[in-house]
């Protein structure tokens, strides 16, 4: 079927349960991978290791924020393209985004190696044992960085042209390539956290070489060629204009996660930071599916404003909204009445930790059930091609409500701040996203263009 009947004519609810199934999927599996290696590092290592995955998250993160911006930013850009009838156009920022992937994450793997100590440190090695194992761990990962950044940036861009079932197996394929190569480098062949790193980064490798073949083939929409990826300085800040506020949201998160590290080793130690580690994996497998539905409404909103079919950007939003709040309810549920079974996967037995790991998660996601607007009412912004609100937006929760709370709430009630600090910031982002949310649908142009 053509992509324009498709997206600009099609049933809104099986085009969101289309595109957001796989997405969620993909992510979903991607997200459960993250649980399942902390569990074999927890398992497989000690509970010092699972700290030093911990200190390693931030440095992790700034470099996904990187993709993001970059794989976002693009992956918005073509959707709108797509819907205009630019092929041409979209052609070129695909493939002045692939240069960006390959140029950009490079750059920060040699920054990462000419400071690695300090930056481990300042990030919450402050032990000799979590130092070791956090430098042998993230020394790996920072080597596969670029083909990872690739494959992740491209894999939007097979969504954005209408194949999400293709983009949903990239990251399975991945993401069980790295599940299994974790389990035999750590248990079969008794290599440590060195082993997760290097199941990780050939994990990706492998996904990495799955998306760069659906290109190959000749049969995509979109075309990166040599001529394509002649840098463009217009094009090239058009795509991180509009990633910058995903990538806002990740560096913000790498914010935050080195603040909550230095908060919980002073207030609880390494066992506190092994207890962040884990409710950072449990909060991915959590939230991916939300993210999964607003990656999969993304294109569907894009295409159809660019088209200036205005009524059904809105009813794909509210959709969206409805089935992330699903979502998130039923998450919240599963925390609240499996915490301390899925904190004792993480522990080898180490009683303390499960305890105050569970303890913290029921904290923690204590207001889960409204986190799904606030992550699909970002992303609406960011369909859109409107990076200032979604910068707002996306970087309110991280930074603008939680560093603040992180940084006060612990004066007063000790470790228990640390965890509070997380339900307060996902009430206030909530209001604010139903502010600027009820301004822009107030403002959005009433009549749509129903032309075929």
């Amino acid at each position: 079927m053509n992509k324009k009947i498709d997206l600009g004519n099609g049933n809104i609810n099986r085009l969101l349960w289309e595109f957001s199934l796989p997405a969620i999927i993909g992510m979903s599996v991607n997200a459960l991978y993250n649980l399942i290696s902390r569990i074999f590092v927890g398992q497989g290592v000690n509970s010092l290791a699972i700290a030093a995955v911990t200190v390693a998250l931030p440095i992790m993160t700034i470099t996904f924020a990187v993709c993001m911006l970059i794989g976002i930013g693009g992956m918005a850009m073509i959707s709108i393209r797509l819907g205009e009838q630019k092929k041409e156009e979209a052609n070129k920022i695909a493939g002045n985004a692939a240069l960006l992937l390959i140029v950009l994450p490079f750059l920060l793997t040699c920054i990462y190696f000419l400071y690695s100590d300090p930056l481990l440190r300042l990030f919450g090695a402050t032990s000799p044992e979590v130092l070791l194992y956090s430098r042998d761990y993230i020394h790996i990962i920072m080597l596969g960085s670029v083909p990872a950044a690739l494959g992740y940036g491209l894999n939007n861009f097979i969504r954005a042209e209408g194949n999400p079932r293709f983009a949903m197996f990239s990251q399975i394929i991945g993401a069980v390539s790295s599940v299994i190569l974790n389990y035999v480098f750590i248990f079969t062949l008794d290599m440590g956290i060195k082993g997760s790193a290097l199941g990780t980064v050939l994990g990706q490798l492998i996904s990495t070489i799955w998306v760069i073949s659906y290109f190959l083939r000749g049969t995509s929409q979109i075309k990166i060629t040599i001529n394509s990826m002649k840098p463009q300085v217009r094009i090239a800040l058009k795509i991180m204009a509009i990633g910058f506020a995903p990538f806002a949201m990740q560096i913000a998160s790498s914010v935050q996660q080195t603040i909550l590290n230095q908060i919980v080793l002073a207030y609880g130690g390494d066992l506190a930071l092994s207890a962040v580690g884990i409710i950072m994996s449990v909060g991915m497998i959590l939230i991916m599916p939300i993210v999964g539905i607003s990656q999969g409404a993304q294109p569907i909103i894009g295409y159809n404003f660019g088209a200036k079919q205005y009524e059904r950007v809105k009813e794909t939003l509210k959709k969206a909204i409805m089935a992330g709040t699903a979502l998130a309810i039923t998450s919240y549920l599963v925390i609240i009445i499996f915490a301390a079974p899925i904190s004792a996967l993480f522990s080898k037995g180490d009683t303390a930790l499960t305890q105050l790991t569970a303890h913290a998660l029921s904290i923690f996601f204590a207001f889960l059930p409204i986190v799904g607007f606030h992550i699909i009412g970002a992303n609406y912004f960011q369909a859109v091609g409107k990076p200032v609100q979604s910068t707002i937006l996306s970087s309110a929760r991280q930074v603008l409500i939680f560093i603040p709370a992180l940084l006060i709430l612990p004066n007063f009630w000790g470790i228990e701040g640390a965890w509070w600090s997380s339900p307060i910031s996902d009430a206030l982002s909530v209001l604010l996203t139903a502010t600027l949310l009820f301004f822009e649908m107030r403002n959005l142009p009433q009549k749509s263009n129903l032309a075929s």
